[in-house]
């Protein structure tokens, strides 16, 4: 893997291999970067989204960075996603969700945005409240189906999950069973109709393209989850962040998060080797890349590790961080492969 993105309150981390270790370069200085997404169909392009600047991109793998050239209403780009599917003249068809809770869609790497109001004016909007700031929500997760095109999901926290099957011009509202608290989605392009979700009230999953929803939490002994990652090998092979509560998975003084993993139709396994023990660990991103099957990567704090046996267990990445850079939230994980 030629380099790992990591947002974080207060910058951007972009970490490549030098030497046997990692050396990370910090970007979007004393900004709260809190999304990030690659497009599979533009060698070097790589977006973030700020909760205080607007969407920020990269065209050369992350070393430089400039504003999105496209005013969107809302500064506060909580979710940014790339479709895997379609692309316009060199550039994958780019979504952004923001706070207040709205979608938009660019065909031109972001310098025009069109809405897709249908999705704020479904029934449950007025319903919708984020707990630490519940005069507001915001748009958590867009997932793009890796399997289906045109088949669309947004993640609203507080809200729930939304389903399009039409690129975004209609929306379906929450369907039972799903969490509502919604943090990750995913899908995997081996398993059409399956959509995963990691949420504040545990783990859900749909098998028929999110009409219907199971919650599937045998064998964790929490559930707040927040970061979900799938092998690329095998689309039932998971691994998932949960923590007792919201306190546990965020605030330093309480903080408490266990990864728990599962294969096929087993329960979830607690995962220990290789981590810090949960006691003490803020909630963990995840993430994998299509390029690795049963490689894993996830981060918490300043700490990130790697797996090689499918989330089993875990080595800790050797980074090596300029002085003065400290940070204990990490909101976003994402890896990109070098072009070529």
């Amino acid at each position: 893997m030629a380099t790992i993105f990591l947002a974080y309150h207060g910058g951007l981390a972009v970490l490549k291999p030098v030497q046997g270790t990692w050396q990370a370069d910090i970007h979007l200085l004393g900004h709260d970067c809190h999304a990030l997404a690659v497009d599979p169909h533009r060698p070097g392009r790589v977006y973030c989204g700020t909760f205080d600047a607007g969407l920020w991109l990269s065209d050369d793998g992350g070393q430089q960075w400039q504003p999105a050239p496209g005013t969107l209403p809302h500064e506060a780009v909580m979710a940014v996603a790339v479709s895997p599917h379609q692309a316009v003249n060199g550039y994958g068809v780019l979504w952004a969700g923001t706070e207040p809770s709205a979608l938009f869609r660019s065909e031109d790497g972001g310098r025009n945005w069109v809405e897709r109001p249908g999705l704020r004016r479904l029934p449950s909007a007025s319903t919708w409240s984020f707990p630490p700031r519940p005069w507001t929500h915001h748009v958590r997760w867009i997932e793009p189906d890796l399997a289906q095109p045109g088949r669309l999901f947004v993640g609203i926290e507080l809200g729930g999950v939304m389903r399009s099957l039409d690129d975004g011009e209609t929306w379906e509202d929450r369907k039972p069973n799903s969490q509502h608290d919604c943090h990750t989605l995913r899908t995997h392009p081996q398993a059409p109709g399956t959509l995963y979700e990691a949420a504040g009230g545990g783990f859900a999953a749909s098998y028929d393209g999110g009409a219907t929803w199971h919650q599937e939490d045998e064998g964790m002994a929490h559930h707040y989850c927040w970061g979900l990652a799938v092998d690329p090998a095998d689309p039932r092979t998971l691994v998932v962040s949960a923590s007792p509560g919201p306190r546990q998975a965020h605030q330093d003084s309480a903080a408490q998060a266990t990864l728990y993993r599962r294969s096929g139709d087993g329960p979830w396994q607690p995962v220990h080797e290789g981590l810090p023990p949960s006691r003490g660990t803020r909630a963990y991103v995840l993430a994998t890349h299509a390029t690795e099957p049963g490689i894993f990567y996830t981060a918490t704090r300043q700490r990130l590790f790697r797996s090689t046996d499918a989330g089993q267990s875990w080595e800790e990445i050797p980074v090596a961080w300029p002085d003065g850079v400290h940070f204990n939230t990490v909101n976003a994980l994402v890896l990109h492969a070098a072009p070529g």
